[in-house]
């Protein structure tokens, strides 16, 4: 069974950076697609960084140049590294994977991805 458990939410004032954590067990990251999104209050999820198990990335506007998505097959983990954070950025954040092998396009797509995690907040104050 596919499970998902993000992890390095917090508070930070802007310019400050986090690193979020996906512990994925039941499958390997190295296989499989895999995105961050994001939801703010009263809007709707959206895309901020996937990649496909070719090493494929495909990052929001929003965010390209700041954060970074990567793995470590190692341990079974997904990453998403955000520097230089805004208090647009503040929303609860969501890994998605799914097993099929996404074009650049679909990577932001949320109805691309079959499984979710439970999400992990992020506050940034100005």
């Amino acid at each position: 069974q596919v499970q998902l458990v993000e992890s390095g939410g917090g508070s930070v004032q802007a310019g400050g950076s986090l690193r979020l954590s996906c512990a994925a067990s039941g499958y390997t990251v190295s296989t499989y697609s895999m995105g961050w999104f994001r939801q703010a209050p009263g809007k709707e999820r959206e895309g901020v960084a996937g990649t496909n198990r070719y090493g494929i990335t495909h990052y929001a506007r929003s965010v390209n140049g700041r954060f970074t998505i990567s793995r470590d097959n190692a341990n079974n983990t997904l990453y998403l590294q955000m520097n230089s954070l805004k208090p647009e950025d503040t929303a609860m954040y969501y890994c998605a994977a799914a097993a099929t092998v996404m074009s650049y396009a679909s990577l932001l797509l949320q109805y691309s991805y079959s499984y979710w995690g439970q999400g992990t907040q992020v506050t940034v104050s100005s």
